[in-house]
């Protein structure tokens, strides 16, 4: 082979080799997508058919996830078509450090819904500083820490309530749910899918939480591989237990370690549907 000929494939395979391993740690990162559900529920109210969740999760707001990006996830979201927004945690990166809590929030209370937009808390926002991420959190209007509001639509109401972290917030849900009718459709915001397998004797329709960035590793034939919960179904997308369904958004930043593979950052809009039955009954 002619010399000139080999460096030049040589300086290919170089640059082809490069822009493979660098993918997951400088690009996949930052290709958000608009990823949106169709969430079939036993029990949802017919006049909620088509209701729009949209789900922001996990921004971790600090290094390699910078401010720009976090305006363009909130400017985006404001841009979706949804009936409300809900936020399940960890909106900084950082330990330690009360700087980051100072900047995302006053980002954070520029979305807007319809019918609202509801916050609770996740581990890394306790890590940081509980009370600050706390005040903040009171501060924005969208805190749903501890609490439950009712939705209305067409004559009927669903529930949703919040509970935040699992090991960081106090998991009272059967105190929080305790003035809404048991037969109500209800939903938790809860930062860990964990939560779901706890005790607890309210029957929760369906579950929204974050937490695993979708285990930011999607291997083939080896699936997730970065998985920071006990249930290891627990990765993303719409899951079914025994007792309830959980929807779980491959959220926005990352933990760990700095890579996305195969499992891009995402705003999750949720569109619930009753099951069929209930339409044709209905």
């Amino acid at each position: 082979m002619d010399r000139r000929l080999f460096i030049k494939k040589f300086l290919y395979a170089g640059i082809g080799a490069t822009l493979i391993a660098s993918y997951p740690l400088v690009f996949e990162r930052y290709l958000i997508r608009e990823n949106h559900y169709k969430i079939v529920l036993k029990d949802l109210p017919r006049e909620f058919t088509g209701f729009r969740i949209l789900q922001l999760t996990d921004l971790h707001y600090g290094f390699l996830a910078p401010r720009i990006l976090m305006e363009y996830v909130i400017n985006r979201s404001n841009s979706i078509e949804k009936d409300v927004i809900v936020c399940t945690g960890d909106y900084v990166h950082k330990k330690r450090s009360t700087k980051e809590i100072d900047t995302v929030w006053p980002l954070l209370k520029r979305l807007n819904a319809p019918m609202g937009v509801y916050s609770v808390l996740g581990n890394h926002d306790h890590w940081v500083d509980s009370e600050h991420s706390l005040y903040w959190l009171e501060k924005s209007g969208q805190s749903l820490r501890n609490k439950v509001t009712s939705i209305e639509r067409n004559g009927k109401r669903i529930w949703l309530g919040g509970c935040g972290d699992i090991w960081e917030d106090d998991l009272i849900i059967d105190e929080t749910f305790s003035g809404v009718n048991p037969s109500d459709f209800k939903i938790l915001l809860a930062h860990n899918p964990d939560t779901a397998d706890r005790e607890y004797k309210t029957k929760i329709n369906l579950f929204i939480s974050g937490h695993t960035h979708g285990g930011q590793v999607n291997l083939p034939l080896m699936g997730p591989i970065l998985l920071p919960v006990q249930n290891k179904r627990f990765t993303s997308g719409l899951i079914h237990t025994k007792r309830t369904s959980v929807f779980i958004s491959k959220g926005i930043g990352w933990a760990v370690v700095p890579i996305r593979f195969n499992c891009s950052p995402e705003i999750a809009v949720l569109h619930l549907y009753p099951q069929k039955k209930q339409l044709i009954e209905g």
